[in-house]
Formats: structure tokens, sequence, C-alpha cells
């Protein structure tokens, strides 16, 4: 999973969202859960706040990853506000 680093992250539409920083691993089931994405773009989530994306979004990994959704609608930096 570390391999993943540094690579770019894009949407279903080819738009990119940010770059992978690291992984998050369920240490019960040996899987990648998470792919933690920095310097997103402020335009998909406020702020340009870090983000933990579920594995369950990912639809490809090469040379980029690829989603396979994201949410249409910018991502506020408090969702409870």
């Amino acid at each position: 999973m570390t391999s993943l680093r540094g690579r770019g992250v894009f949407l279903p539409n080819g738009r990119r969202l940010g770059v992978v920083h690291d992984t998050v691993t369920d240490l019960n089931n040996w899987r990648c859960s998470h792919i933690f994405v920095k310097e997103v773009d402020p335009a998909l989530v406020e702020d340009a706040i870090p983000l933990a994306i579920p594995w369950r979004w990912v639809r490809s990994v090469g040379d980029i990853v690829l989603l396979r959704w994201f949410p249409p609608t910018q991502i506020p930096r408090d969702p409870q506000a």
C-alpha cells in the first residue's frame, strides 16, 4: 500500500481530487480500508482539508487512483454546521 503514496487521485469525470498521502489498514482483515488524500482541490472540499476516502470508492489503481464515486457537491469543512 505504500506504493500508492504520491499518486494522483481522480474523479470519474477526470477531475483531479488530490494526492495519496497514506493508506489506512483494517488490522482485523489486513486490507486497505481508506486512502488519505492531501493537496485537495478547494472547489471539491471546503478549505482543501485532507480527506479519508473509503476504499470501496476506488475503481482502479495504476499510475493514478481513479474513483468510482465522489459526492456531487462540495464537501463542507464542518458537516454539522
